[in-house]
């Protein structure tokens, strides 16, 4: 007889630009500019635990939904629905699963093994401090199903247009990272707001890095008001 408990340990905690689940993406590699760093941890910080990886472009990281751990539901209700229609938990990539464990495909940008071993990453959709469970490897004429269905998913979502304000700007420039123009146009092209969000005056704060992205959204548009330190 087998037993029915198992133990999952973190190979590592991956750190990334999004300190809040509000404004992550909603799937992964529609940001780009979204990158991050993963550090192994003992005993799977061995050069040898890597080799060969870098041969490959892109990898799988399966993780833990560990800020809503124990938390879940026979039926969700996806934003790409609106929030208003529901679907069971297995047709849906909602975090409120039975054993909180999550998938995500990432580019693999490159290792490092000088101490320990760091792989970085770019296209990320994880909060900061996430923890991984395991590394796989994309193959492409296996998992490339190119005819697949893809069921209530039709292609992304409408884009908002994201302008800034010259505070903003000046804020962005000022900034320790180069990245950072891009991810907030990134992140917020894709209307993070919920499905019943529509006051054009009200404002909202998303952090990213150290920042509280200040923003507001009329219509097709998003508008970048200020960075403020959290």
């Amino acid at each position: 007889m087998t037993s029915n408990n198992y133990t999952i340990n973190p190979i590592g905690y991956i750190r990334t630009p999004f300190a809040d689940k509000f404004g992550i993406p909603r799937q992964p590699s529609l940001a780009p500019h979204a990158t991050g760093t993963l550090k192994l941890i003992a005993p799977y910080n061995h050069a040898d635990c890597v080799r060969g990886l870098a041969d490959f472009s892109h990898v799988w990281l399966s993780f833990i939904f560990h800020e809503v751990a124990g938390q879940w539901s026979p039926m969700v209700r996806p934003p790409r629905l609106g929030g208003n229609e529901k679907i069971g938990v297995f047709a849906s990539r909602s975090p409120f699963r039975p054993n909180s464990l999550g998938l995500s495909l990432v580019q693999l940008v490159k290792i490092d093994t000088h101490h320990g071993v760091t792989l970085h990453f770019s296209g990320l959709d994880l909060v900061d401090q996430t923890p991984i469970i395991d590394i796989k490897p994309y193959i492409p004429f296996v998992e490339c199903q190119t005819d697949a269905k893809a069921g209530f998913v039709t292609g992304q979502p409408p884009r908002l247009n994201v302008e800034f304000s010259e505070l903003a700007l000046q804020q962005i420039s000022n900034a320790p990272y180069e990245n950072l123009f891009g991810l907030i146009t990134e992140v917020l092209a894709q209307d993070p707001r919920p499905a019943y969000a529509s006051d054009p005056y009200r404002t909202y704060g998303i952090r990213i890095y150290q920042y509280d992205i200040q923003w507001r959204c009329d219509g097709s548009s998003a508008y970048v008001l200020a960075l403020e330190l959290a």
